[in-house]
C-alpha cells in the first residue's frame, strides 16, 4: 500500500514542490548482486550507486568508497552555478573574459582559441559540460569560487565530495592530507548521485521547496548535461538510435584518467528516471579508445540497471528536460 501511494504521488510532489525526499529507499538485492559479478570480470575497482526516483529501488557495490573525481566534479560546479542563479548572484547571460593566462591543457576548445575572448556564462558551462572544456572549468571555478561550490556540497550533508583546486593549476593554501591521492576532487558514488539527484529534481536550496522560477534554471542545466558528448559508458549499450531529432533520455557527466573512467548519468525511462554513478579506478587497460575496458564495464553497468528496472527501456519523454518542476511532455 505504501509502496503504491508512493509511485501514484511522487511525480506530484515534485511537481507542486512538496518533495524533500524521493520515496523510501528498496533495496535491491538481485541487481546489487549484478553489479558485484561486472566487477569481478573488471581489471580494476568499480563502485557503483543506482536509485530508481519513481519506485525508491537502490541497489550498490562499493557506493561509498571515496574515489577519483575526474571531470565528474564539474556536476558540482554546475549544481552551485544553478544555485547562485536562483539566488541572484550570478546569471547565465553575464559575461567572461578569457585571457590566454586561463587557457589550460586537455579536453576541450577554448585553449585554442585567441584571447581575449568573452564568453557568457551559459557557454562557459555548456562548454564545462558537452566538452569537459578545462578552460572552460577553470573559467567557472573562478566565477563562482571554490569556497562556495564547497559550501554548497556540504549543505547536501555530503561528507567526502570536495572540489581541491583548479585543473593543471597547483593547489593552493592548506589541502587535506588526501588531495595528493585524489587530485582535483573526491566524492563517493552515492554522493555524486546526491548532487545528480538535486539537480533532477530542481532541489536547489536543501532548506527550502523549489519554486516555479526553478525549474527554467535546472532545464539549462539539464539540456546541457543531455547534450554532453561522451556517450561510451554508462550509455554505451542502451543508446543505441539516432537522438539528433527527438534528443537524447539520457543526461550524463564522465570523467577520465590515465587509470580511471567515470559516468554519472539519468536515465530517461518508461519507468521513471533513473540516476546511475558510477567509478573505476585501478584500471589496468589505460588506452584512450571507445574500447576501453573500463568504459565497457560503465556500459554493462547502464545495460544491467535499465534491464533489472525499465525492460521497456529508455523513454526520452518521461522528464520534462527544459523543466523538470513540470509535467513530462
Amino acid at each position: 500500500m505504501r509502496r503504491t501511494f508512493i509511485a501514484l504521488t511522487f511525480s506530484l510532489l515534485i511537481s507542486t514542490g512538496l518533495a524533500q525526499q524521493g520515496p523510501s529507499h528498496l533495496s535491491d538485492a538481485a541487481l546489487s548482486a549484478e553489479f558485484e559479478k561486472i566487477t569481478s570480470a573488471h581489471h580494476g575497482h568499480l563502485a557503483v550507486y543506482a536509485e530508481n526516483l519513481k519506485t525508491g529501488q537502490t541497489a550498490a557495490f562499493d557506493a561509498d568508497e571515496p574515489v577519483q573525481t575526474a571531470s565528474v566534479i564539474k556536476l558540482a560546479i554546475l549544481f552551485e552555478a544553478a544555485r547562485q542563479i536562483r539566488n541572484g548572484r550570478a546569471s547565465f547571460g553575464e559575461k567572461l573574459i578569457l585571457e590566454k593566462n586561463n587557457q589550460v591543457d586537455g579536453s576541450g576548445v577554448l585553449a585554442e582559441l585567441n584571447t581575449p575572448h568573452t564568453l557568457t556564462l551559459a557557454d562557459t558551462l555548456t562548454l564545462m559540460v558537452i566538452l569537459s572544456d578545462n578552460t572552460a572549468t577553470n573559467l567557472a571555478i573562478d566565477r563562482l569560487g571554490i569556497d562556495h561550490i564547497n559550501q554548497t556540497i556540504q549543505s547536501l550533508g555530503l561528507k567526502n565530495t570536495w572540489l581541491y583546486k583548479k585543473i593543471y593549476v597547483p593547489a593552493t593554501g592548506p589541502m587535506p592530507s588526501d588531495q595528493p591521492k585524489f587530485g582535483l576532487g573526491k566524492t563517493t558514488a552515492r554522493e555524486m548521485a546526491t548532487v545528480m539527484q538535486h539537480i533532477v529534481e530542481c532541489r536547489l536550496d536543501p532548506a527550502a521547496a523549489p519554486s516555479p522560477t526553478d525549474g527554467p534554471i535546472c532545464g539549462r542545466i539539464l539540456t546541457m548535461l543531455r547534450h554532453q558528448q561522451d556517450r561510451d559508458s554508462l550509455p554505451r549499450y542502451v543508446e543505441v538510435v539516432d537522438t539528433s531529432e527527438e534528443g537524447s533520455a539520457i543526461g550524463n557527466k564522465t570523467g577520465a584518467l590515465d587509470h580511471v573512467r567515470n559516468d554519472v548519468a539519468i536515465f530517461s525511462t518508461k519507468n521513471g528516471p533513473i540516476i546511475i554513478s558510477a567509478f573505476t579506478w585501478d584500471n589496468k587497460d589505460e588506452r584512450w579508445t571507445g574500447d576501453n575496458e573500463a568504459e565497457q564495464t560503465l556500459g554493462k553497468v547502464g545495460a544491467a540497471v535499465l534491464k533489472a528496472w525499465s525492460p521497456p527501456g529508455l523513454d526520452p519523454k518521461s522528464l520534462n528536460w527544459e523543466n523538470p518542476l513540470a509535467s513530462a511532455k
